[in-house]
């Protein structure tokens, strides 16, 4: 399958039924505004800035006060300042809708299922924010969470966000240390926890001693999942102010209430996944968080009222907050807890017909496990109800594309986005009224000012370059935990081209618009002056049956030379050397001479993080003899094992080659 091999057309039907089709009609009623087509729209809303957001408020019906003053007041980055008069609050937002209807479907790796109408969700929400407010808890205060997808974290976030408090969460399946790392920078009042986590079918016990390391944590609140004892323990633990979820909940007659708050004041802080350094507490506001998500998923994954919303994640990834948010179009977002191959490799699928899901999102690397055995979902699962397959955390592969269409279903728009934890939106993203082609991401998002610079700042197209935005968003940080000077925000995404985002991706914008990405920019391959991105050499790589999966490392930067290292995982172990040939032949004939690998090596998996992306920098640094703890922590690395078996492999090969008469 060649890269930019047309897969998907949308239908008439679905293009007229589409919601940025009826914002494009609204805007020509509303603003004067016609915009042909979808290059004309996204030009629109990257050059009319204030116009275009103040368009997503109005056409979205945002709940709040917009005040008087412009959309956009100050237009620096950093610094830039969206709707100074304005008071908002997210979960205000979330919880317009009313009814019986379900709000929340939350599934269980073992089958419990727990199902959530929206009436019921507002109670819930009103309780639980009433037991913070009996706590003490007041704008400004943060609440951390160790909880995985459930009901339970959902409520508590949309509790603490109707406070004005700040809310952060992390997945129970890291480890204390990885924990403390967090959530000791941002000085939580309240930490919710869980009493154990389900994961391929064993239990596991959360840190009840994690309290301990977190000075100034007012009250402990342990929810119940798994170990009927867990609490007698927590108290014998000495826990500080410790409570049930239960006791949490007390006030059943409690009123819901909203404390709008200023439209950058912080709703949640996230996380930098610590595989390149400690990891960033990377704070995101109310308005800003409010507006991105709403336009993301109404225009670009086109979800409203009608849909059933469900993405694989887990609270400690920025897709969880994306999933959150739909109930800000009015969805149904299902949680599923536990791993995604157990019992099986199709269980999500089974979960799509079950549940009847409408929109499906995963990882790219997710979508390849299921590819490389030749799995086919569509033989044992009822998919008829699916309209959307969504992919993100690492580029999708031209074949993982095709694989979706023939194996899975050739009706699905299959929106593959690419963003980031930074900025908790997508910055290329398609819109449903484009077509899908292998490998590609079908434009830029709307109101993100996406382009491909050279070394020296200059726009590149259909020429690989680094990922930058060059004018503000919204949902930009407001700021780094700590970083009271803006030094550090500036030092991470603003110092190589100021006053222009870099994002630290390696991507190729063509010239009809759409966005492959490459990998990221500091693991690119240069060798002899051309450059390429990794995902463009595994995706040559991978094509061939025999491997199921690879990394490479350019090593020749080092002092005295390097090489560049091919680490594949293969079907069948065993590497010969008639398969090395044949990859060597293989990118030799599809990319260029120069990037044939120096020496290919087995290794039984690729490591990756806890969201799917190859480990390509922390190995590089490794290889380069940095120490482990410096070069990535563990605990945010999905396969430890993994990444030691690599570094020993390659490490063996170095010894190998050096010894005499090697």
């Amino acid at each position: 399958m060649r890269p930019g091999t047309p897969l998907w057309e949308p239908s008439a039907r679905r293009i007229e039924q589409a919601a940025v089709t009826n914002y494009r009609s609204w805007l020509a009623a509303e603003r004067g505004l016609d915009l042909g087509d979808e290059a004309a729209l996204w030009a629109w809303s990257v050059t009319e800035l204030g116009p275009f957001w103040e368009s997503i408020w109005d056409f979205c019906a945002v709940e709040g006060e917009r005040g008087d003053g412009p959309a956009l007041a100050g237009a620096g980055m950093p610094g830039a300042v969206w709707f100074p008069d304005a008071r908002v609050n997210y979960a205000e937002n979330a919880l317009t809708r009313r009814g019986g209807a379900p709000a929340v479907i939350a599934v269980r790796e073992d089958g419990a299922t727990v199902v959530v109408s929206w009436d019921e969700l507002r109670r819930q929400v009103a309780r639980a924010a009433a037991g913070l407010r009996a706590l003490g808890v007041t704008e400004g205060d943060r609440i951390c969470g160790v909880l995985p997808n459930t009901v339970y974290a959902t409520v508590a976030m949309l509790a603490t966000a109707s406070l004005g408090a700040v809310w952060s969460s992390c997945s129970p399946e890291l480890g204390a240390t990885a924990l403390v790392a967090r959530f000791a920078q941002i000085t939580p009042k309240v930490l919710i926890g869980v009493d154990g986590y389900s994961y391929g079918g064993r239990g596991y016990d959360t840190v009840a001693a994690l309290a301990a390391d977190l000075p100034g944590l007012a009250a402990t609140v342990l929810v119940p999942y798994l170990a009927p004892d867990a609490f007698a323990r927590a108290r014998g633990a000495g826990l500080p102010g410790l409570l049930t979820w239960d006791e949490l909940m007390a006030v059943e007659d409690a009123e819901l209430e909203f404390n709008r708050v200023a439209f950058d004041a912080p709703l949640w802080i996230v996380y930098s996944s610590g595989t390149t350094g400690p990891p960033k507490a990377i704070m995101q506001g109310h308005g800003g968080i409010l507006l991105e998500h709403l336009k993301a998923l109404a225009l670009h994954l086109d979800l409203g009222p009608d849909d059933r919303f469900c993405w694989f994640t887990t609270t400690g990834w920025m897709m969880w907050n994306y999933l959150v948010s739909g109930l800000l179009v009015g969805a149904t977002i299902v949680l599923y807890d536990g791993a995604a191959g157990y019992p099986t490799l199709g269980t999500l699928f089974g979960l799509a017909e079950a549940l009847e899901l409408t929109f499906f999102g995963t990882s790219a690397a997710y979508l390849q496990s299921c590819r490389d055995p030749g799995l086919v979902p569509r033989e044992h699962a009822d998919l008829s109800l699916l309209r959307t397959i969504g992919s993100t955390g690492s580029p999708l592969s031209a074949t993982a594309y095709a694989w979706v269409y023939d194996a899975v279903s050739p009706q699905v728009m299959l929106p593959s986005i690419s963003g980031g934890t930074d900025v908790c939106r997508a910055l290329a993203a398609g819109l449903p009224t484009m077509p899908v082609r292998a490998g590609e991401i079908g434009s830029r998002a709307l109101g993100c000012a996406v382009a491909a610079f050279d070394a020296d700042g200059k726009e590149l197209i259909d020429e690989v370059g680094e990922l930058v935005v060059t004018a503000p968003m919204p949902s930009m940080p407001l700021s780094l935990w700590g970083d009271q000077d803006r030094s550090r925000l500036y030092d991470s995404y603003y110092a190589a081209f100021p006053g222009v985002w870099r994002h630290g991706d390696w991507v190729r914008i063509t010239s009809d618009g759409a966005v492959v990405v490459e990998g990221r920019s500091d693991a690119t391959l240069n060798r002899g002056g051309i450059r390429i991105g990794t995902g463009e050499l595994y995706s040559v790589v991978e094509q061939l049956a025999e491997v199921v999966d690879s990394l490479a490392v350019d090593t020749s930067d080092a002092p005295g030379g390097g090489e560049l290292l091919l680490f594949v995982a293969l079907a069948e172990p065993g590497l010969t050397p008639e398969l090395a040939q044949r990859i060597r032949h293989t990118v030799r004939t599809e990319l260029s001479p120069r990037h044939v690998p120096d020496r290919i090596l087995e290794i039984p998996a690729v490591p990756r993080t806890r969201n799917g992306k190859k480990l390509e920098v922390p190995v590089k640094r490794l290889l380069a003899g940095a120490a482990l703890a410096d070069a990535v922590s563990l605990d945010a690395v999905a396969n430890p094992q993994a990444l030691l078996t690599l570094v020993a492999t390659a490490e063996q090969a170095r010894t190998a080659t050096a010894a005499p008469d090697a």
